[in-house]
């Protein structure tokens, strides 16, 4: 038995759009109830939300048998920490702040076991081979692990000629805030400045043959990205999403109590 096929990547190969939503709240219960909305994939943020690699492993284990895709966004490119998102069960991986292609290069190695790369071999102890049960899993997983790196800086857009000829990377992502923050755009990653680059960057990566990716929750310039070539297409964030309703929904009835005094 072989390790599970990936879906996502098999999609980004053929050139399907996909949809989907950030996940920030750290919490499987949310996590599974975000399953429902059923988007094409979910990620689980292991960069800026206040996860740790059990609070990702509980979460890979409510979605894993859902509808979504799973991908997990690591802190940085340490390989010790790739080696640890792959045996939990992660599939697809989001890298940021790449900026060259020898470090993308390394994030790559790290996902492959030797000869072809050096992630360590425990898969035994992990999920990733559903505890030993699949048989087969350390001469199989390669080729079903997605790599996506991000690009987010001025250094990483100069460096990314080199990085797409990257053989195995299968995807680059475009960080429209900390490149917005680069570009002396602190906080407004919607700078026309800033968003001609993203489309700009987007485009390259499409024309390369990889698949392209962004994040906005601007239905306009995701219309717009998807135009340039976006595959990899994240159009909301559960923080922002649930704190919005909560607070429209605070202020609907705070408005009608001050109506009525």
């Amino acid at each position: 038995m072989p390790a599970p096929v990936n879906r996502l990547k098999q999609r980004l190969a053929a050139g399907e759009t996909t949809h989907g939503l950030w996940l920030g709240l750290a919490d499987p219960y949310l996590a599974e109830i975000a399953a429902t909305a059923r988007f094409d994939w979910l990620l689980l943020d292991g960069e800026h939300a206040p996860n740790d690699i059990r609070s990702l492993s509980a979460q890979i284990g409510v979605l894993q048998n859902g509808p979504s895709d799973i991908v997990l966004r690591l802190p940085d490119d340490d390989p010790a920490k790739i080696k640890q998102a792959l045996d939990i069960g992660a599939q697809t991986l989001l890298v940021p702040m790449i900026e060259s292609a020898a470090q993308a290069q390394r994030a790559l190695a790290a996902c492959h076991y030797p000869p072809n790369g050096l992630r360590g071999v425990g898969s035994a102890l992990a999920r990733a081979s559903r505890f030993a049960e699949i048989p087969d899993y350390l001469n199989t997983a390669d080729a079903q692990i997605c790599l996506i790196v991000q690009v987010e800086s001025r250094a990483g857009l100069a460096a990314l000629e080199d990085i797409l000829q990257i053989e195995g990377l299968d995807a680059v992502f475009i960080g429209p805030s900390d490149l917005a923050a680069d570009m002396g755009h602190l906080g407004n990653p919607g700078h026309p400045q800033v968003r001609q680059a993203v489309l700009e960057a987007l485009d390259r990566i499409s024309r390369s043959g990889k698949a392209a990716g962004v994040l906005s929750t601007d239905p306009e310039f995701i219309q717009a990205c998807t135009q340039a070539g976006a595959r990899f297409v994240g159009v909301g964030i559960d923080v922002t999403v649930f704190a919005h309703a909560l607070r429209q929904l605070a202020a609907r009835y705070r408005n009608s109590a001050e109506s009525t005094r």
